[in-house]
């Protein structure tokens, strides 16, 4: 697939960004790293700053994480032939995957984006609440949970928080919490699922 200027040239800063760190990055890198000459101004015939090459990454990650987030819920009533704890792994699966595709701008994003308040606003409404919604949502159309009288965001906000926690302690700590491989994490994960189907809400 061919990628253009542009694509390169925010691809190559997230990824140096990521590496670096946002300040310490400069354009001539970003040129360099994109096959630009180098403090020639070719980032600058696409964009008007650095910091709108982040805005461009952050926006394209939105983009495509909403895309995502529709084809996986079109694509619930394929799997329901399938035993719920394998539904469960699945996505499980799909979530670690998600915070694999995502790791630079997730490294930017605890780096850096406290100095863009709005890119911060951007990410939060753009793709992390719309990912634990897509979670609720696919909870509750599981039809082993039909009539089951959950709060289904607050079980995603806490699943989908143990699959955020699981990548960032790997990430950042370079070892899964208590050792734990992501075999066993995945496993654990998706018998906490299964409870839910058989548990009966105890009072507030």
């Amino acid at each position: 697939m061919t990628t253009t200027t542009r694509e390169r040239i925010v691809a190559e800063a997230l990824r140096l960004f990521a590496d670096r760190g946002y300040a310490a990055t400069s354009v001539a890198e970003i040129e360099a790293a994109a096959g630009l000459s180098p403090g020639a101004g070719g980032l600058y015939r696409h964009f008007r700053s650095k910091e709108e090459v982040l805005g461009a990454a952050v926006r394209e990650h939105i983009t495509r994480t909403r895309e995502q987030i529709v084809q996986v819920l079109e694509l619930v009533p394929h799997f329901q032939d399938r035993p719920l704890e394998t539904r469960l792994r699945m996505a499980c699966k799909a979530g670690l995957a998600k915070m694999r595709e995502e790791q630079d701008l997730v490294r930017v994003l605890f780096r850096d984006l406290d100095q863009f308040p709005g890119l911060i606003t951007e990410m939060r409404e753009g793709i992390v609440n719309p990912l634990y919604d897509s979670i609720a949502t696919w909870l509750s159309r599981q039809p082993e949970y039909a009539g089951a009288d959950e709060d289904w965001q607050a079980i995603a906000s806490v699943l989908g928080g143990a699959v955020v926690n699981y990548w960032l302690a790997n990430e950042s700590l370079y070892e899964a919490p208590a050792r734990i491989d992501e075999a066993r994490f995945v496993n654990g994960w998706a018998r906490l699922g299964l409870g839910l189907v058989t548990t009966e809400r105890s009072p507030a």
